[in-house]
């Protein structure tokens, strides 16, 4: 006798219903390239003190240490990877910020939807009581979106969203790219106190010594944080994906009732396909053009094109 989970789970392949929401509203293939923004207080804070500190260590490392430099291509090098490094770091953060996660669709629990799906006997469904939803297997309801969300591993402030089935990709790459511009900044500050204490801060600078000092201190304690965090994070993240298995369902200990994919297959399955240069790239998929030709809509705590 096969149990709830497995039931549940043949009634997802045989019923597309139970799938994303631009499937329920009539959307077609590649529809479901929509932004999402949770509109929570606290999220929203502190996604804006996130960009506020990367861009405030861009400024720090390229006017204070690297273009008073006397070494042009020491300059050169060291700004272009740092700049690069920041802006795949934000646009992965922007992109898990505006992904849906994997949103089921709200509302969807009534008589005639239940009776579109033709159960058949012995067949089991489960429906949250918070968003009055069908809600799939490994789905969690999330008290900040007021959503379901499928696979959802934990809700980050710092994104100001979920982090789930469709954007742990890029949840994974933000957190890769702050731990190493993290570590490319404690780097440069370290070589930069070494070089201006030998020339006793004599032309080491555009800006006065004490204020070189505090800004790169500033500099260097958000650098620890971030990286402690940020590498905390890649690898729980890592560990999780290769193991096929959310903090959610680790925190609860519960036992898999999935065929789990585990290492290679679980990081295919998140990642997309074979191992390559996309893998690490943020703008991967990215279809602006149709985002910016999408009419917005609201519903909920959520903001949705």
């Amino acid at each position: 006798m096969q149990s709830s989970g497995h039931r549940l789970r043949d009634v997802e392949q045989h019923h597309p219903l139970l799938g994303a929401e631009e499937d329920l509203e009539g959307g077609g293939p590649g529809e479901g390239e929509r932004v999402w923004f949770i509109q929570d207080g606290c999220g929203m804070v502190c996604a804006f003190m996130t960009w506020f500190l990367v861009l405030y260590a861009d400024f720090v490392v390229t006017f204070v240490m690297l273009l008073p430099s006397k070494s042009f291509w020491y300059a050169l090098v060291n700004g272009v990877a740092f700049n690069c490094l920041a802006l795949l770091a934000l646009t992965a953060h922007l992109r898990t910020m505006l992904t849906d996660p994997g949103a089921v669709p709200k509302g969807n629990a009534t008589k005639e939807y239940m009776d579109s799906l033709q159960l058949k006997p012995g067949e089991v469904i489960y429906k949250c009581p918070k968003c009055c939803s069908i809600k799939p297997e490994r789905a969690h309801h999330c008290s900040i979106c007021k959503r379901c969300i499928r696979k959802m591993d934990h809700h980050c402030p710092w994104v100001n969203n979920c982090v789930g089935e469709n954007n742990q990709r890029f949840f994974v790459l933000f957190t890769m790219y702050i731990a190493l511009i993290s570590t490319h900044a404690l780097v440069l500050s370290g070589f930069q106190f070494f070089t201006c204490v030998k020339v006793q801060w004599s032309e080491c600078s555009d800006f006065s010594p004490p204020v070189a000092v505090m800004l790169m201190i500033f500099l260097c304690l958000e650098g620890l944080l971030f990286l402690t965090f940020t590498a905390v994070m890649f690898g729980t993240q890592i560990h999780s994906i290769c193991n096929d298995e959310t903090e959610i369902e680790r925190l609860k200990n519960e036992k898999p009732t999935w065929e789990r994919r585990v290492r290679w297959e679980g990081m295919k399955t998140v990642f997309g396909g074979q191992p390559s240069l996309l893998w690490i790239n943020p703008f991967a998929g990215l279809r602006l053009r149709r985002l910016l030709m999408t009419r917005p809509r609201r519903g909920g705590p959520e903001f949705s094109v």
